[in-house]
């Protein structure tokens, strides 16, 4: 007997960033996006997951909640199952971006170093494009090699807010 996964579910939510579209799968949160625009949010959304519900069912609820309240109220991170996808190499770089502490920032460069593929930068910088679970993969905390802020998926604004949020709190 084949086991049909359940298909995709995602919900939206408004929070100080904008709005927030958070997508579980069987094994935890897949997608954590930002945006302005609803039907780009998901149109965006479905165009990676086809077939992906929009609902709000119990641990979905309760872990939207979770995430407005982290970002709203700095609250540390709460402790979420994550469904990471992408390449070794995305994945490789994922993990390494998410050991630079909240309130500090890394360049491109330093990752690259990091992962032991120090001429890897551009492609660095095209697994942080990839990332498709904002702040549980905080790539907002990675930055060009003189200190600026670069591209960030959900808008450079956003990344300029999460930072000064997070060395607030340090």
């Amino acid at each position: 007997m084949f086991h049909t996964p359940a298909p995709v579910g995602f919900t939206l939510a408004n929070c100080s960033l904008g709005l927030m579209l958070v997508a579980e799968s069987e094994k935890g949160i897949c997608g954590i996006a930002f945006g302005d625009d609803r039907q780009h949010l998901i149109d965006e959304f479905k165009h990676r997951f086809p077939g992906a519900e929009e609902r709000v069912s119990g641990s979905l609820g309760q872990r939207v909640a979770r995430l407005v309240q982290f970002v709203d109220a700095a609250t540390d991170w709460p402790d979420l199952p994550l469904d990471v996808r992408g390449t070794e190499f995305q994945q490789q770089v994922w993990r390494a971006i998410s050991d630079i502490p909240s309130g500090a920032t890394a360049t491109y460069t330093d990752i690259a170093k990091k992962i032991g593929a120090p001429k890897a930068v551009r492609a660095v910088a095209g697994a942080c494009a990839a990332n498709h679970l904002a702040l549980a993969i905080p790539c907002h905390r990675v930055v060009r090699r003189d200190g600026g802020l670069s591209g960030y998926r959900w808008g450079v604004e956003r990344k300029r807010v999460l930072l000064a949020r997070e060395a607030q709190s340090r």
